[in-house]
């Protein structure tokens, strides 16, 4: 099969991912092989192909929003059959008995294993999945428009839940790109008032037609208290005006996996009035499930850029730029 390989880390203007024939996986206990169709270009991606994620095994496939059809099924599998059509998301094994996975919690599971960072993901023409970590993919969706709702929708969705915002209520939003795009049509859906924050004009002119009732630059106070906050951008300059643009009693979602060095903090001016800042760490599969449940009804409509399997670090490069609106997706 072909596959774009990470044989080791660096700059992505250095096109560091290899175009490469590799054996097709065989799935084991438990697991489906699937056929890709596509496979959604995330900014985890990027920070895995850069090195600011620690401890990668070489050589790794990356990729974690891969949309395919079962095409061979190993033993001990009653989630799914041959010529189903799944998604293989971020979070692929947990261990199922800490205290995290058993409390509803597996996304902080200490042995959880994650797709294209751990192990080899979905810029491949096959990948393999445990069935109980794959998701069955709602007709309403192409696979391209689907690809994109499997990294960036589950983690906008769960960092919506932990920030609080409530139907009808002023939600902020810290740059644009493919989570923000698809979380303030949630948002939206459920009535609240979104404010985005973010660089390009590009973004800034997206939001807008997707129903923000304020867009302003990255460091521009919104002219409303806000009562929840997601920042998706990687920026830890960000948190301190997002912490005091939050209403008393409001919610900083943190939603990157990794972000740059956040500035000290003033506890009277950004925390005093029970402001809360947290983290959002990867997801559940029960999120995925809520969040294909909900897309599907609304229905969402993700904005796509698409690119050829070989062209991956063009796609990285065009992401780390900021220069497509919404989500960059590979086809096979």
């Amino acid at each position: 099969m072909k596959a774009m390989v990470l044989e080791h880390t660096s700059d992505v203007s250095d096109s560091p991912l290899q175009l490469q024939e590799r054996p097709i996986p065989l799935p084991q206990p438990g697991q489906i092989l699937v056929k890709l169709h596509v496979c959604g270009v995330c900014r985890t991606d990027l920070h895995v192909v850069e090195g600011e994620l620690p401890d990668i095994p070489f050589p790794l496939i990356p990729g974690h929003q891969a949309v395919g059809t079962v095409v061979q099924v190993g033993s001990k599998v009653s989630e799914a059959q041959e010529a189903d059509r799944v998604g293989i998301a971020w979070l692929q094994g947990t261990c199922g008995q800490c205290e995290f996975c058993t409390s509803g919690r597996e996304n902080l599971c200490l042995r959880a294993k994650f797709t294209g960072y751990q192990v080899d993901g979905g810029y491949a023409e096959y990948a393999v999945v445990p069935a109980r970590f794959a998701y069955p993919i709602p007709p309403i969706f192409s696979d391209e428009e689907a690809a994109p709702l499997l990294c960036a929708g589950i983690i906008g969705y769960r960092a919506l839940r932990l920030s609080g915002v409530k139907p009808g209520q002023r939600l902020g939003l810290y740059g644009f790109g493919a989570s923000a795009h698809i979380a303030i049509q949630i948002a939206r859906h459920w009535g609240c008032q979104v404010y985005v924050s973010s660089l390009k004009p590009e973004h800034q002119a997206l939001a807008r037609q997707l129903g923000a009732v304020w867009v302003g630059g990255a460091m521009d106070m919104p002219p409303d208290k806000l009562h929840g906050s997601i920042i998706f951008a990687p920026a830890g300059d960000l948190v301190p005006p997002a912490l005091r643009a939050l209403d008393r009693g409001g919610t900083l979602a943190l939603a990157g996996i990794h972000m740059s060095p956040i500035p000290s903090l003033d506890y009277d001016r950004d925390l005093f009035g029970e402001r809360v800042i947290r983290s959002v760490t990867a997801n559940t599969r029960q999120d995925g499930i809520d969040l294909l449940r909900e897309a599907a009804a609304i229905p969402i409509k993700p904005h796509t850029a698409r690119f050829p399997l070989e062209e991956a670090n063009r796609a990285l490069r065009e992401l780390k730029a900021g220069t497509f609106q919404g989500a960059a997706v590979l086809t096979m």
